[in-house]
């Protein structure tokens, strides 16, 4: 079959992405009350169904600048055109944004190195970099596993640059590499714990930042109940709930509703797993009348035409 993964990842993460903005915040005890099942709108934000946020527009900042080509500049620039000219928003206006992530925006805005941008302290490690690193995959799928960590790095580290952030956005595009070639999520879940695990542990990094992920990396996360599964802001949290949303289910609709009704950080569990679940089960698995209802579609659909006219293999 001749899968468009460009389509899957960005149609994956957006439409994620805007089934959580309505409920962002909310308690898991009280989305329980009242299970999310579809795109609805006016919650939080008061946004329209088919709103994406933060997450969705600087994934797709990312992939604007990877069709042309990989610049850390210019990915860092796009940025700053987000957050000030509401380049990549979904109708006009930002509405979401992540306190560190503003920050280092704006301190892009005023020449910092992009690099340098993102804070390094362990208290800077929420999922920022995680939300919008899913289009870096084609850029790097094909180099050697030392080049793509410190790709990885860089574009993290625009706005986090902890170890913490950059460990967790490795692990998630790693993972991500090994769908384009197989498809069902156990197994590469465990071809990823070891060949991640290997990696890091030939690495400088401090074992005790590496041990911080054996539930990922030593343990089955798919056999935890859904009250061991946090769902906050913090980035390995996030990569967690993604992680066992996509071992949970069987389908898109599914892993991404479970995402949303974990409840919290709603709409970017909900954008993280949706990109892995776009990649595993495809474009047309996500329901048709979730994607008619989302903001952008067209434009969202151009920019996966110019990704895979840059990236696909002849």
């Amino acid at each position: 079959m001749n899968r468009n993964f460009y389509k899957d990842v960005l149609f994956g993460v957006a439409v994620g992405d805007a089934l959580g903005v309505p409920v962002e915040f909310k308690l898991r005890e009280d989305i329980a009350k009242k299970p999310v099942t579809d795109m609805t709108g006016f919650g939080t934000y008061g946004q329209p169904p088919g709103t994406w946020s933060d997450d969705s527009s600087l994934t797709f900042c990312l992939a604007d600048v990877l069709a042309d080509g990989y610049s850390l500049q210019k990915i860092a620039d796009s940025f700053v055109n987000w957050l000030y000219n509401e380049q990549w928003t979904a109708r006009g206006e930002v509405f979401d944004v992540g306190m560190a992530t503003r920050v280092a925006i704006e301190r892009v805005l005023h020449k910092v190195r992009p690099d340098l941008a993102g804070e390094f302290d362990e208290s800077s490690n929420g999922n920022g970099s995680l939300m919008r690193i899913l289009p870096l995959l084609f850029y790097i799928k094909d180099k050697p596993v030392k080049e793509r960590f410190a790709i990885a790095k860089e574009v993290s580290s625009i706005t986090h640059g902890h170890v913490r952030s950059v460990i967790a956005c490795f692990y998630y595009l790693e993972f991500a590499r090994s769908l384009l070639a197989n498809n069902d999520p156990e197994s590469v879940y465990q071809k990823v714990k070891t060949e991640v695990s290997s990696f890091l542990e030939g690495t400088t990094i401090n074992p005790d930042e590496i041990a911080l992920f054996d539930r990922l990396l030593k343990g089955d996360i798919y056999m935890l109940p859904v009250t061991e599964i946090q769902s906050s802001g913090y980035v390995l949290h996030t990569l967690e709930a993604a992680i066992w949303c996509l071992l949970t289910t069987t389908n898109y609709s599914e892993a991404v509703l479970k995402s949303v009704n974990l409840g919290l950080d709603t709409d970017t569990t909900a954008a993280v797993t949706g990109g892995l679940a776009g990649l595993i089960y495809g474009f047309e698995s996500i329901p048709e009348h979730w994607v008619l209802m989302l903001a952008r579609k067209n434009d969202i659909d151009a920019l996966a035409e110019r990704l895979a006219s840059k990236y696909k293999r002849n």
